[in-house]
Protein backbone atom coordinates (compact mmCIF):
# COMPACT_ATOMS: atom_id res chain seq x y z
CA UNK A 1 0.00 0.00 0.00
CA UNK A 2 1.30 3.85 -0.80
CA UNK A 3 2.16 6.00 1.83
CA UNK A 4 1.13 9.20 -0.28
CA UNK A 5 1.89 11.58 2.14
CA UNK A 6 5.17 10.45 2.72
CA UNK A 7 6.16 10.69 -0.87
CA UNK A 8 4.48 14.26 -0.92
CA UNK A 9 6.50 15.87 2.23
CA UNK A 10 9.73 13.79 1.14
CA UNK A 11 10.34 16.76 -1.95
CA UNK A 12 10.30 19.46 -3.21
CA UNK A 13 7.01 21.78 -2.08
CA UNK A 14 5.74 19.36 0.09
CA UNK A 15 8.87 19.26 2.16
CA UNK A 16 8.88 22.82 2.32
CA UNK A 17 4.90 22.74 3.59
CA UNK A 18 5.85 20.06 5.59
CA UNK A 19 9.01 21.85 7.25
CA UNK A 20 7.10 25.58 7.80
CA UNK A 21 4.12 23.72 9.27
CA UNK A 22 5.79 21.45 11.60
CA UNK A 23 4.04 18.40 10.09
CA UNK A 24 5.99 15.10 10.56
CA UNK A 25 8.42 14.41 7.67
CA UNK A 26 9.14 10.98 7.19
CA UNK A 27 11.92 9.94 4.60
CA UNK A 28 11.81 7.27 2.10
CA UNK A 29 13.70 4.28 3.58
CA UNK A 30 17.17 2.15 1.85
CA UNK A 31 15.71 -0.88 1.53
CA UNK A 32 17.74 -3.56 0.31
CA UNK A 33 18.47 -4.29 -3.07
CA UNK A 34 20.78 -6.74 -4.43
CA UNK A 35 23.96 -5.68 -5.54
CA UNK A 36 23.72 -2.34 -3.53
CA UNK A 37 26.52 -1.40 -1.28
CA UNK A 38 26.23 -2.76 2.61
CA UNK A 39 26.28 1.09 3.83
CA UNK A 40 25.72 3.98 2.01
CA UNK A 41 29.24 5.83 3.36
CA UNK A 42 32.16 5.40 5.37
CA UNK A 43 31.99 3.66 8.41
CA UNK A 44 33.63 5.20 12.13
CA UNK A 45 34.40 2.70 14.54
CA UNK A 46 34.68 4.58 18.18
CA UNK A 47 36.06 2.40 20.88
CA UNK A 48 39.88 2.06 22.56
CA UNK A 49 39.62 -1.18 23.61
CA UNK A 50 40.90 -4.47 21.84
CA UNK A 51 37.61 -5.61 21.20
CA UNK A 52 37.08 -2.41 18.75
CA UNK A 53 40.30 -2.56 16.66
CA UNK A 54 39.04 -6.55 15.75
CA UNK A 55 35.86 -5.08 15.06
CA UNK A 56 36.98 -2.48 12.79
CA UNK A 57 39.76 -4.87 11.08
CA UNK A 58 36.95 -7.38 10.20
CA UNK A 59 35.17 -4.53 8.76
CA UNK A 60 37.69 -3.74 6.66
CA UNK A 61 37.89 -7.16 5.19
CA UNK A 62 34.11 -6.64 4.04
CA UNK A 63 36.24 -3.70 1.83
CA UNK A 64 34.36 -1.08 3.86
CA UNK A 65 35.60 2.54 3.64
CA UNK A 66 36.51 2.27 7.71
CA UNK A 67 37.32 5.29 9.76
CA UNK A 68 38.79 5.15 13.66
CA UNK A 69 38.73 8.94 14.07
CA UNK A 70 35.95 11.95 12.68
CA UNK A 71 36.68 14.02 10.22
CA UNK A 72 35.18 17.27 10.44
CA UNK A 73 32.26 17.47 7.70
CA UNK A 74 32.64 14.66 6.45
CA UNK A 75 28.89 12.30 5.77
CA UNK A 76 29.29 9.29 7.08
CA UNK A 77 27.36 6.08 6.27
CA UNK A 78 27.38 4.64 10.22
CA UNK A 79 28.55 5.23 13.23
CA UNK A 80 29.51 1.69 15.58
CA UNK A 81 30.05 2.56 19.14
CA UNK A 82 32.14 -0.05 21.09
CA UNK A 83 31.11 -0.56 24.66
CA UNK A 84 32.44 -3.99 25.54
CA UNK A 85 34.96 -2.66 28.23
CA UNK A 86 32.33 -0.18 30.45
CA UNK A 87 33.42 -1.44 34.45
CA UNK A 88 30.83 1.96 35.30
CA UNK A 89 28.80 4.06 34.14
CA UNK A 90 31.70 7.03 34.34
CA UNK A 91 32.69 5.29 31.30
CA UNK A 92 30.37 6.53 29.31
CA UNK A 93 30.86 9.85 28.91
CA UNK A 94 34.58 9.85 26.91
CA UNK A 95 33.32 7.69 24.30
CA UNK A 96 29.58 8.48 23.92
CA UNK A 97 29.94 12.00 23.90
CA UNK A 98 33.18 12.07 21.12
CA UNK A 99 30.96 9.74 19.03
CA UNK A 100 27.95 13.01 19.32
CA UNK A 101 30.21 14.81 17.58
CA UNK A 102 30.24 12.99 14.68
CA UNK A 103 26.09 12.86 14.45
CA UNK A 104 25.42 15.84 12.73
CA UNK A 105 27.61 14.47 9.82
CA UNK A 106 25.11 11.46 9.27
CA UNK A 107 23.85 10.66 5.99
CA UNK A 108 20.36 9.89 5.15
CA UNK A 109 19.78 6.73 5.92
CA UNK A 110 22.67 6.55 7.81
CA UNK A 111 23.09 3.50 10.99
CA UNK A 112 23.91 4.12 14.83
CA UNK A 113 24.90 0.88 16.18
CA UNK A 114 26.37 0.31 19.83
CA UNK A 115 28.45 -2.98 20.46
CA UNK A 116 28.21 -3.58 24.64
CA UNK A 117 27.45 -6.26 26.80
CA UNK A 118 24.38 -7.82 28.43
CA UNK A 119 24.15 -6.46 31.71
CA UNK A 120 22.77 -10.05 32.97
CA UNK A 121 26.12 -11.07 32.99
CA UNK A 122 27.37 -7.64 35.49
CA UNK A 123 29.88 -8.50 38.02
CA UNK A 124 28.35 -6.06 40.27
CA UNK A 125 26.06 -3.06 41.10
CA UNK A 126 28.32 -0.25 39.00
CA UNK A 127 29.06 -2.90 35.86
CA UNK A 128 25.42 -3.72 35.65
CA UNK A 129 24.45 0.19 35.64
CA UNK A 130 26.68 1.24 33.05
CA UNK A 131 25.54 -1.88 30.90
CA UNK A 132 21.93 -1.37 31.60
CA UNK A 133 22.48 2.29 30.63
CA UNK A 134 23.09 1.75 27.10
CA UNK A 135 19.63 0.54 26.48
CA UNK A 136 18.52 3.91 28.21
CA UNK A 137 21.17 5.89 25.82
CA UNK A 138 20.75 3.79 22.62
CA UNK A 139 16.84 3.88 22.81
CA UNK A 140 16.75 7.63 23.17
CA UNK A 141 19.34 7.99 20.44
CA UNK A 142 17.58 6.08 17.80
CA UNK A 143 14.20 8.71 18.71
CA UNK A 144 16.86 11.40 18.38
CA UNK A 145 17.66 10.50 14.47
CA UNK A 146 16.48 12.34 11.68
CA UNK A 147 16.39 11.62 7.75
CA UNK A 148 15.95 7.47 7.94
CA UNK A 149 18.57 6.87 9.95
CA UNK A 150 18.00 4.12 12.81
CA UNK A 151 19.72 3.12 16.27
CA UNK A 152 20.28 -0.41 17.18
CA UNK A 153 22.49 -2.15 19.46
CA UNK A 154 24.38 -5.55 19.93
CA UNK A 155 24.37 -7.14 23.51
CA UNK A 156 27.06 -9.83 23.98
CA UNK A 157 26.89 -12.19 26.69
CA UNK A 158 30.12 -12.65 28.71
CA UNK A 159 32.55 -14.57 26.55
CA UNK A 160 31.61 -14.02 23.04
CA UNK A 161 33.67 -12.01 20.85
CA UNK A 162 33.13 -8.78 19.31
CA UNK A 163 33.61 -10.50 16.19
CA UNK A 164 32.28 -13.92 16.66
CA UNK A 165 29.75 -15.16 13.75
CA UNK A 166 26.50 -13.57 14.75
CA UNK A 167 28.10 -10.54 16.24
CA UNK A 168 29.57 -9.67 12.73
CA UNK A 169 25.64 -11.38 11.25
CA UNK A 170 24.35 -8.84 13.39
CA UNK A 171 26.01 -6.17 12.40
CA UNK A 172 25.66 -6.62 9.13
CA UNK A 173 22.13 -6.49 9.48
CA UNK A 174 21.44 -3.52 11.08
CA UNK A 175 24.25 -1.93 9.03
CA UNK A 176 22.20 -2.83 5.63
CA UNK A 177 18.58 -1.67 4.37
CA UNK A 178 17.37 -5.34 5.45
CA UNK A 179 16.95 -3.20 8.73
CA UNK A 180 15.63 -0.38 7.23
CA UNK A 181 12.30 -0.72 9.66
CA UNK A 182 14.19 -1.96 12.50
CA UNK A 183 14.95 1.20 15.13
CA UNK A 184 15.69 1.64 18.37
CA UNK A 185 15.91 -2.34 19.22
CA UNK A 186 18.98 -4.54 20.82
CA UNK A 187 19.74 -8.74 19.59
CA UNK A 188 21.68 -10.10 22.23
CA UNK A 189 24.41 -12.75 20.94
CA UNK A 190 24.91 -15.75 23.21
CA UNK A 191 27.44 -17.71 21.82
CA UNK A 192 30.27 -17.89 19.01
CA UNK A 193 28.22 -20.06 17.01
CA UNK A 194 27.20 -19.35 13.76
CA UNK A 195 28.73 -19.34 10.70
CA UNK A 196 29.73 -16.17 7.75
CA UNK A 197 27.93 -17.39 4.72
CA UNK A 198 30.38 -17.84 1.76
CA UNK A 199 27.71 -15.90 -0.67
CA UNK A 200 26.52 -12.62 1.50
CA UNK A 201 23.71 -12.28 -1.38
CA UNK A 202 22.52 -16.14 -0.84
CA UNK A 203 23.22 -16.53 2.85
CA UNK A 204 20.47 -19.40 2.51
CA UNK A 205 21.67 -21.30 0.08
CA UNK A 206 21.33 -25.19 0.15
CA UNK A 207 18.46 -24.85 2.93
CA UNK A 208 14.97 -26.08 2.91
CA UNK A 209 12.47 -23.84 4.89
CA UNK A 210 8.74 -23.62 5.07
CA UNK A 211 6.79 -20.79 5.74
CA UNK A 212 3.06 -21.23 6.81
CA UNK A 213 0.19 -18.80 6.00
CA UNK A 214 2.08 -17.94 2.47
CA UNK A 215 -0.63 -17.31 0.37
CA UNK A 216 -0.55 -13.68 0.75
CA UNK A 217 0.86 -10.61 2.76
CA UNK A 218 3.08 -11.35 5.53
CA UNK A 219 4.02 -14.93 4.52
CA UNK A 220 4.27 -14.38 0.48
CA UNK A 221 6.56 -11.71 1.42
CA UNK A 222 8.93 -14.35 3.27
CA UNK A 223 8.52 -16.61 0.51
CA UNK A 224 9.65 -14.45 -1.82
CA UNK A 225 12.58 -13.06 0.43
CA UNK A 226 14.15 -16.58 1.59
CA UNK A 227 14.37 -17.76 -2.05
CA UNK A 228 15.62 -14.52 -3.37
CA UNK A 229 18.08 -15.73 -0.42
CA UNK A 230 18.84 -19.07 -2.04
CA UNK A 231 16.14 -21.39 -0.02
CA UNK A 232 13.85 -23.98 -2.01
CA UNK A 233 10.73 -22.95 -0.04
CA UNK A 234 7.36 -24.96 0.50
CA UNK A 235 4.50 -22.61 1.49
CA UNK A 236 1.79 -23.34 3.77
CA UNK A 237 -1.67 -22.39 4.01
CA UNK A 238 -5.79 -23.56 4.36
CA UNK A 239 -7.24 -25.32 1.47
CA UNK A 240 -9.68 -22.23 0.74
CA UNK A 241 -6.01 -20.31 -0.43
CA UNK A 242 -5.09 -23.23 -2.20
CA UNK A 243 -4.95 -20.77 -5.60
CA UNK A 244 -3.19 -17.87 -4.03
CA UNK A 245 -0.82 -20.42 -2.20
CA UNK A 246 -0.15 -22.41 -5.97
CA UNK A 247 0.38 -18.48 -7.35
CA UNK A 248 3.39 -17.94 -4.72
CA UNK A 249 4.41 -21.54 -4.96
CA UNK A 250 4.88 -20.99 -8.61
CA UNK A 251 6.94 -17.76 -8.10
CA UNK A 252 9.23 -19.00 -5.73
CA UNK A 253 9.70 -21.78 -7.42
CA UNK A 254 9.03 -24.35 -4.71
CA UNK A 255 5.93 -26.41 -3.82
CA UNK A 256 3.04 -25.94 -1.77
CA UNK A 257 1.16 -27.24 1.05
CA UNK A 258 -2.77 -27.26 1.78
CA UNK A 259 -3.16 -27.52 5.69
CA UNK A 260 -4.97 -26.76 8.19
CA UNK A 261 -1.95 -25.93 11.13
CA UNK A 262 -4.46 -26.37 13.61
CA UNK A 263 -4.77 -30.26 12.80
CA UNK A 264 -3.11 -32.43 15.32
CA UNK A 265 -1.25 -34.00 12.37
CA UNK A 266 0.13 -30.59 10.77
CA UNK A 267 3.71 -30.39 12.03
CA UNK A 268 4.57 -35.07 10.92
CA UNK A 269 2.71 -33.60 7.15
CA UNK A 270 5.26 -30.55 7.27
CA UNK A 271 7.85 -33.06 8.16
CA UNK A 272 6.91 -35.64 5.52
CA UNK A 273 5.91 -33.48 2.76
CA UNK A 274 9.56 -31.25 3.19
CA UNK A 275 11.41 -34.57 3.30
CA UNK A 276 9.76 -36.28 0.61
CA UNK A 277 9.84 -33.11 -1.90
CA UNK A 278 13.29 -31.73 -1.23
CA UNK A 279 15.12 -34.35 1.09
CA UNK A 280 15.33 -32.26 3.99
CA UNK A 281 14.23 -29.12 6.25
CA UNK A 282 16.51 -26.72 7.63
CA UNK A 283 14.06 -23.81 8.74
CA UNK A 284 10.31 -23.02 9.78
CA UNK A 285 8.76 -20.07 9.65
CA UNK A 286 5.31 -19.68 11.87
CA UNK A 287 3.42 -17.23 9.94
CA UNK A 288 0.03 -17.78 10.02
CA UNK A 289 -2.22 -16.71 12.31
CA UNK A 290 -5.68 -15.04 12.47
CA UNK A 291 -7.47 -12.03 14.25
CA UNK A 292 -10.92 -11.84 16.12
CA UNK A 293 -11.14 -8.47 17.54
CA UNK A 294 -13.64 -7.68 20.29
CA UNK A 295 -13.21 -6.03 23.67
CA UNK A 296 -12.79 -8.61 26.29
CA UNK A 297 -16.21 -7.49 28.24
CA UNK A 298 -17.82 -8.92 24.55
CA UNK A 299 -15.81 -11.86 23.85
CA UNK A 300 -17.13 -15.64 23.44
CA UNK A 301 -15.41 -18.50 23.21
CA UNK A 302 -15.71 -19.50 19.10
CA UNK A 303 -13.38 -15.60 18.98
CA UNK A 304 -10.95 -16.70 22.14
CA UNK A 305 -10.53 -19.81 20.96
CA UNK A 306 -9.77 -19.70 17.46
CA UNK A 307 -7.32 -17.26 18.10
CA UNK A 308 -5.09 -19.20 20.47
CA UNK A 309 -5.83 -22.27 18.76
CA UNK A 310 -3.86 -20.97 15.32
CA UNK A 311 -1.49 -18.65 16.66
CA UNK A 312 0.38 -20.60 19.30
CA UNK A 313 -1.73 -23.87 20.04
CA UNK A 314 -0.35 -24.98 16.44
CA UNK A 315 2.58 -23.59 16.96
CA UNK A 316 3.76 -25.28 19.59
CA UNK A 317 2.24 -28.58 18.40
CA UNK A 318 4.40 -28.53 15.19
CA UNK A 319 7.54 -27.11 17.57
CA UNK A 320 7.17 -30.71 19.43
CA UNK A 321 6.77 -32.81 16.29
CA UNK A 322 10.04 -30.75 15.18
CA UNK A 323 12.26 -31.67 17.63
CA UNK A 324 11.01 -35.25 18.29
CA UNK A 325 12.06 -35.54 14.26
CA UNK A 326 15.54 -37.21 13.03
CA UNK A 327 15.02 -34.70 10.30
CA UNK A 328 15.28 -31.89 11.90
CA UNK A 329 19.06 -31.99 13.38
CA UNK A 330 21.34 -30.02 11.80
CA UNK A 331 21.44 -26.78 13.04
CA UNK A 332 17.60 -26.13 12.25
CA UNK A 333 15.87 -22.61 12.65
CA UNK A 334 12.87 -21.49 13.83
CA UNK A 335 11.48 -18.13 13.52
CA UNK A 336 7.63 -16.99 14.95
CA UNK A 337 5.99 -14.03 13.65
CA UNK A 338 4.97 -12.19 16.90
CA UNK A 339 3.30 -8.80 17.40
CA UNK A 340 3.91 -5.84 19.10
CA UNK A 341 0.34 -6.38 20.55
CA UNK A 342 2.10 -8.89 22.25
CA UNK A 343 4.13 -6.39 24.38
CA UNK A 344 2.73 -3.29 24.59
CA UNK A 345 -0.94 -4.64 24.64
CA UNK A 346 -4.31 -2.96 22.27
CA UNK A 347 -7.68 -2.31 22.68
CA UNK A 348 -9.90 -4.70 21.59
CA UNK A 349 -6.91 -7.76 20.84
CA UNK A 350 -6.69 -8.99 24.56
CA UNK A 351 -7.38 -12.74 22.71
CA UNK A 352 -4.40 -11.83 19.72
CA UNK A 353 -1.98 -10.58 22.15
CA UNK A 354 -2.29 -13.09 24.27
CA UNK A 355 -1.38 -15.39 21.83
CA UNK A 356 1.57 -13.49 20.39
CA UNK A 357 2.85 -12.71 23.91
CA UNK A 358 2.56 -16.57 24.41
CA UNK A 359 4.41 -16.94 21.27
CA UNK A 360 7.31 -14.84 22.79
CA UNK A 361 7.36 -17.34 25.60
CA UNK A 362 7.96 -20.36 23.71
CA UNK A 363 10.57 -18.93 21.74
CA UNK A 364 12.37 -18.16 24.54
CA UNK A 365 11.57 -21.43 26.36
CA UNK A 366 12.22 -23.82 23.14
CA UNK A 367 15.96 -22.04 22.82
CA UNK A 368 17.51 -24.68 25.30
CA UNK A 369 16.00 -27.40 23.63
CA UNK A 370 17.22 -26.51 20.03
CA UNK A 371 20.58 -25.73 22.03
CA UNK A 372 21.89 -29.59 21.62
CA UNK A 373 21.44 -29.83 17.53
CA UNK A 374 23.00 -26.54 16.94
CA UNK A 375 20.11 -25.33 16.45
CA UNK A 376 17.65 -21.45 17.38
CA UNK A 377 14.41 -19.95 17.67
CA UNK A 378 13.65 -16.21 17.63
CA UNK A 379 10.39 -14.58 17.19
CA UNK A 380 10.06 -11.08 14.93
CA UNK A 381 7.67 -8.61 16.43
CA UNK A 382 5.83 -6.28 13.92
CA UNK A 383 4.19 -3.19 14.44
CA UNK A 384 2.39 -1.11 11.84
CA UNK A 385 3.29 -2.47 8.61
CA UNK A 386 1.11 -1.84 5.42
CA UNK A 387 -0.87 -4.78 4.22
CA UNK A 388 -4.37 -5.39 3.13
CA UNK A 389 -5.70 -5.28 6.76
CA UNK A 390 -4.20 -1.92 7.66
CA UNK A 391 -5.43 -0.29 4.41
CA UNK A 392 -9.44 -1.28 5.86
CA UNK A 393 -8.17 0.84 8.51
CA UNK A 394 -10.51 4.26 8.63
CA UNK A 395 -7.73 7.04 7.15
CA UNK A 396 -7.26 9.18 10.29
CA UNK A 397 -6.78 6.34 12.41
CA UNK A 398 -4.16 4.50 9.80
CA UNK A 399 -2.41 8.08 9.06
CA UNK A 400 -1.74 8.38 13.33
CA UNK A 401 -0.60 4.73 13.79
CA UNK A 402 1.64 5.42 10.78
CA UNK A 403 3.09 8.07 12.41
CA UNK A 404 3.19 7.16 16.10
CA UNK A 405 7.11 5.73 15.21
CA UNK A 406 10.47 7.68 15.10
CA UNK A 407 10.65 6.38 11.37
CA UNK A 408 7.08 8.59 11.16
CA UNK A 409 5.68 5.46 8.37
CA UNK A 410 4.98 2.51 8.47
CA UNK A 411 6.80 -0.63 7.59
CA UNK A 412 5.93 -2.65 4.47
CA UNK A 413 5.93 -6.48 4.19
CA UNK A 414 9.48 -6.65 3.07
CA UNK A 415 10.62 -5.31 6.27
CA UNK A 416 9.40 -8.44 8.69
CA UNK A 417 10.93 -10.92 5.77
CA UNK A 418 14.18 -9.49 5.85
CA UNK A 419 14.23 -9.76 9.62
CA UNK A 420 13.43 -13.12 9.34
CA UNK A 421 15.58 -14.49 6.59
CA UNK A 422 18.17 -12.90 9.07
CA UNK A 423 17.23 -14.76 11.93
CA UNK A 424 17.06 -18.19 10.17
CA UNK A 425 20.62 -17.77 8.51
CA UNK A 426 23.29 -19.40 10.02
CA UNK A 427 25.35 -16.02 10.76
CA UNK A 428 22.33 -15.77 13.57
CA UNK A 429 23.32 -19.27 14.80
CA UNK A 430 24.60 -17.55 17.90
CA UNK A 431 21.08 -15.69 18.47
CA UNK A 432 18.30 -17.80 20.03
CA UNK A 433 15.54 -16.96 22.35
CA UNK A 434 15.21 -12.81 21.22
CA UNK A 435 12.38 -11.19 19.88
CA UNK A 436 13.15 -8.29 17.32
CA UNK A 437 10.49 -5.80 17.14
CA UNK A 438 10.48 -4.60 13.57
CA UNK A 439 8.19 -1.32 14.27
CA UNK A 440 10.37 1.48 13.58
CA UNK A 441 10.42 1.90 17.72
CA UNK A 442 7.04 2.57 18.03
CA UNK A 443 6.28 5.51 20.30
CA UNK A 444 3.52 3.82 22.29
CA UNK A 445 3.14 1.24 24.97
CA UNK A 446 6.21 -1.00 26.40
Amino acid sequence: MTDKYTQLVSRGLGRDIARKLGLPQPVPLRRHQPGDPLVAGPVLVQGTGSGADELASALLSWNLDVRRHAVPKEKLGAVILVLDELSGPEDLARPVLTAATSLRDLASNARVITVSRAAVDATGPAVAAARQGVDGLLRSLAKELRAGATGNGILLRDGTRTTSPSTLGALRFFLSGRSAFVDGQFLTVTSDAGQQPDDVEKPLAGKVAVVTGAARGIGASIARTLRRDGATVVVVDIPAAGDQLATVANEVHGTALQLDISREDAGQRIIEHAVQRHGRLDIVVHNAGITRDKLLANMDPGRWNSVIAVNIAAQLRINEALLASEHFRSSPRIVSVASTSGIAGNRGQTNYAASKGGVMGMVRATAPLLAAHGGSINAVAPGFIETEMTARIPFATREVARRLNSLQQGGQPGDVAEAIAFLASDAAGGISGEVLRVCGQNLVGA
